[in-house]
């Protein structure tokens, strides 16, 4: 992947417009996340660290919609902590704190 096919998917996914509606899984496109993950491997550093940058977004917005799935069906903390390889602590202090569950996410 060339650099310029990779800063069109990334600025897709980071930009103003493009980060404000990267809320739900929906909202990713297959063909984007492939073409971000073949980016990690660019030889330029500032095409590599932006694919990697834009990766830990995307996993910080599908982490959130599994755990309010999972606290929706019923889940504990423990649990939830459990499959993620992280303490209860962090998992209820990162999600918990009176959070509402997003049913339409």
């Amino acid at each position: 992947m060339n650099s310029d096919a990779y800063l069109g998917s990334q600025h897709s996914l980071t930009s103003g417009g493009g980060q404000a509606t990267l809320t739900t899984v929906e909202d990713v496109r297959p063909d984007e996340v492939t073409n971000l993950a073949a980016a990690t491997g660019s030889q330029d550093p500032a095409v590599g660290l932006s694919a990697v940058a834009a990766l830990r977004g995307l996993v910080e917005v599908l982490e959130s919609v599994q755990v309010d799935n999972a606290r929706a069906r019923g889940w504990t903390w423990k649990a939830i902590a459990e499959r993620l390889g992280v303490s209860k602590q962090a998992v209820h202090q990162k999600y918990g704190g009176g959070r509402l569950f997003r049913a339409g996410r």
